[in-house]
């Protein structure tokens, strides 16, 4: 089965020369109304927080808005991936002003994502190179390091303490990015140095936000907020490609998962979940991922992948998170092993 799966690997340019004729020219177009995402976001949370801090509602109804701002610093994070992408506006100034804020609950610079998302993982989704791959079983025996992280937050192995990584994987992995940016030589020197001025000018407002309203008020208005943004971004993030093969080249269809959810909840989310089709056409908004989604059904029916998210969660939740081979996941604790997610 490795070998069959290492032969049958196709370029993701492949895919592009076959399926970009196939897509009307206006779906390669900026969505740049999306950027009115950040004005109503940025105000929902402005209000929820004045709400909160000077008790204009009665205390039952803080959990509700603690609930709302966690989501809108969730809808500003898909915001800021896409719009770093070119999804939403393509001039290079602009584009990293809009991605700082919609970063902003989570303070990740737009120059570190820039280099260890859109440079790095795009180009080698699940490959030996990828950031964001799990470990294979031979990294899992020779580090400590990993082993703790793989056992105690990584989602398998029917371990509910696997929800840590809901909680606080996004802010953890980007957190060890930004510490491990130069020895990793993702950013010379002078651009590391801006990517962490960039991450503590967003430490900055939130700083300045605690002390306006105070520690209690800070606590319901960014710490729960952050771990319900957490939740819901690392919930996609999680099945983007955990679930799938190791390869040895960039193939998007076989190193990746497209998970669906309620028109609501893919409307809410900006369709992250078609992740398939953004390592296809990574510039484009998601906004018309449906449509390239409709066409690999049409011409790789028995390669594409895509299932409901909860279907993918319950499948991390079962399965293992170390890679015995390219195709075999393996929990080294109780030897079990499970199939990745393969082409028909």
């Amino acid at each position: 089965m490795h070998n069959d799966l290492l032969g049958s690997l196709v370029p993701h340019a492949s895919y592009v020369r076959e399926l970009r004729p196939e897509l009307p020219e206006e779906v390669f177009q900026p969505a740049r109304s999306r950027l009115a995402l950040v004005p109503a976001h940025v105000t929902v949370i402005a209000l929820a927080t004045a709400a909160i801090a000077r008790g204009w509602l009665p205390w039952p109804f803080v959990p509700v808005l603690t609930f709302v701002i966690g989501i809108s610093f969730a809808v500003l994070t898909f915001f800021g991936h896409e719009a770093m992408h070119g999804g939403i506006v393509r001039g290079r100034r602009l584009r990293h002003i809009v991605t700082w804020i919609g970063f902003l609950p989570f303070t990740v610079s737009p120059r570190l994502w820039a280099a260890w998302h859109y440079r790095v993982h795009h180009a080698t989704a699940n490959c030996d190179a990828d950031p964001d791959r799990y470990p294979t079983l031979a990294e899992y025996q020779a580090s400590g390091r990993v082993r703790f992280f793989v056992d105690m937050f990584s989602p398998g192995g029917r371990r509910w303490r696997g929800v840590l990584s809901l909680a606080f994987g996004f802010t953890g992995q980007s957190m060890q990015q930004l510490l491990l940016v130069r020895r990793r030589d993702y950013l010379k020197p002078r651009a590391a140095a801006a990517a962490i001025a960039e991450t503590l000018a967003g430490v900055a407002v939130w700083a300045t936000v605690a002390a306006l309203v105070g520690f209690w008020a800070f606590v319901f208005v960014y710490l729960i907020p952050l771990l319900i943004a957490n939740a819901i971004v690392m919930a996609f993030i999680l099945t983007n490609h955990g679930l799938s093969p190791r390869v040895e080249i960039n193939d998007p269809l076989v190193s990746g998962l497209t998970v669906t959810a309620p028109r609501w909840v893919e409307w809410l989310t900006l369709k992250f979940g078609y992740h398939v089709e953004h390592h296809l056409f990574p510039a484009m908004s998601s906004r018309y991922a449906r449509k390239v989604s409709e066409l690999l059904r049409q011409r790789f029916p028995r390669r594409y992948q895509s299932i409901p998210l909860r279907k993918a969660l319950a499948k991390l939740h079962r399965t293992a998170r170390v890679y015995k081979d390219a195709v075999t996941l393996v929990d080294p604790r109780t030897g079990g092993e499970f199939s990745t997610l393969l082409p028909d």
